[in-house]
């Protein structure tokens, strides 16, 4: 049968590889590689490098291009599922045509393949449509949550307290209550600006991290958010596109420190 293997390539830096991806990478006869245009190569050039060094092993590149988003959409929630039936469709030929009976492919996924991202959901799909068989195998990456948290040399959580991941768009309807530690990713528009003027907020952000071009900001949110929407717009308009995530903590740090 197929094996697909979805592997997590870490949020940057192409030392986020684990022994365990290096290992999955060098079992792996062919590679998918999806093309989402000019302004973010950057992107399919690191997953280049990655093979590069780390495959020991005869090896195909298969790309193709990603579908593309209905961004303008007002309806999130459908306009993604769409979104994702596209790439169902594109990732289930992919396997068809380019993996052997006996062979394995693999996807390089950003981050970790467990954290919101979609190829997991992608390949069920695929599974239950029943047109080509495969099994698949998961290995975690550094995701982008891990790596904000070391670069800023902090703990997620504090002691016997929870931290939620959630995106921009639910943050942008609102604290959450109960929860005074709060990763956000996918923050399209900057949701954190519209708390910049609660005192007892701090804003630890990372763009680009793990990469040459990664940047860090911490502080109080109210004497940071300024300068953090100027460097994002800086930084998008001069590559092309960003990816940001950030921690939200509410309450002096130095009093309450991480740890369980």
């Amino acid at each position: 049968m197929r094996k697909i293997l979805v592997i997590g390539i870490g949020a940057g830096d192409p030392d986020h590889l684990t022994l365990q991806a290096v290992k999955a990478l060098n079992r792996a006869e062919v590679f998918f590689i999806l093309d989402k245009g000019e302004q973010k190569a950057d992107l399919a050039r690191l997953r280049h490098d990655i093979l590069e060094r780390h495959v020991e092993r005869p090896y195909r590149l298969v790309a193709a291009r990603d579908p593309d988003r209905e961004r303008a959409e007002p309806d999130y929630t459908p306009a993604v599922a769409r979104w994702r039936s596209r790439r169902a469709d594109l990732y289930e030929r992919l396997i068809a045509e380019q993996v052997p009976d006996d062979g394995c492919g693999a996807f390089l996924v950003w981050g970790d393949p467990a954290l919101y991202d979609s190829t997991l959901g992608i390949l069920e799909e695929i599974r239950r449509h029943g047109r080509v068989e495969f099994d698949h195998e998961v290995v975690p990456g550094i995701s982008s949550v891990s790596a904000l948290a070391a670069r800023h040399r902090i703990g997620l959580n504090r002691v016997g307290r929870p931290v939620q991941i959630t995106t921009g768009r639910r943050l942008a309807e609102g604290l959450p209550d109960g929860v005074d530690d709060i990763v956000v990713m996918l923050d399209a528009h900057q949701a954190f600006a519209r708390y910049a003027d609660d005192p007892d907020l701090h804003l630890y952000w990372g763009a680009y991290l793990g990469t040459p071009d990664e940047i860090l900001v911490a502080g109080k949110a109210a004497d940071v958010a300024d300068r953090i929407l100027a460097l994002r717009a800086e930084a998008r308009a001069r590559k092309g596109w960003i990816m940001d995530t950030y921690l939200l903590r509410r309450g002096d740090p130095a009093e309450d420190p991480p740890g369980d």
